[in-house]
């Protein structure tokens, strides 16, 4: 059965309108095909790519639903760059339910990322090398 992949990351961070660069998705999905090509990618921002004009009770609703499914996830991969509140429900949800959660951030002394984290990569570079040897 293939691997699930959960990718999380920073949507709106701190910003008071609109999203971050969104383009990490990708790039993300790109390494973990190309190291496990049947792998199911869960991309919250493909699936709801307008949630930010979602009415209360669909952001809600869309909010609780990701939780859960980063903790179904085989792997979530979290790019954080920055703090993400959202990112940090994922990575908790995840790790409660004892998945791997591999975070790629600078911020390597930030308690959520290294104690949320089986794995923490600083670049993007250093988790193409990391899922190169994955064993899950």
């Amino acid at each position: 059965m293939p691997l699930t992949f959960f990718i999380a990351g920073v949507i709106q961070g701190s910003l008071l309108d609109g999203m971050h660069e969104q383009d990490y998705r990708e790039q993300i999905a790109n390494l973990v095909l190309r190291h496990l090509p049947d792998a199911r990618i869960v991309d919250p921002v493909a699936l709801h790519p307008d949630s930010l004009e979602y009415t209360d009770p669909e952001a809600k609703a869309t909010f609780f639903a990701l939780a859960a499914e980063a903790a179904k996830a085989d792997v979530v991969i979290a790019y954080v760059p920055t703090c993400s509140m959202g990112t940090a429900v994922e990575m908790w949800e995840a790790r409660r339910a004892g998945r791997t959660v591999i975070a790629v951030s600078p911020l390597v002394k930030n308690w959520v990322v290294r104690y949320l984290s089986t794995h923490v990569v600083v670049s993007l570079e250093a988790l193409d090398a990391l899922l190169a040897g994955l064993r899950v």
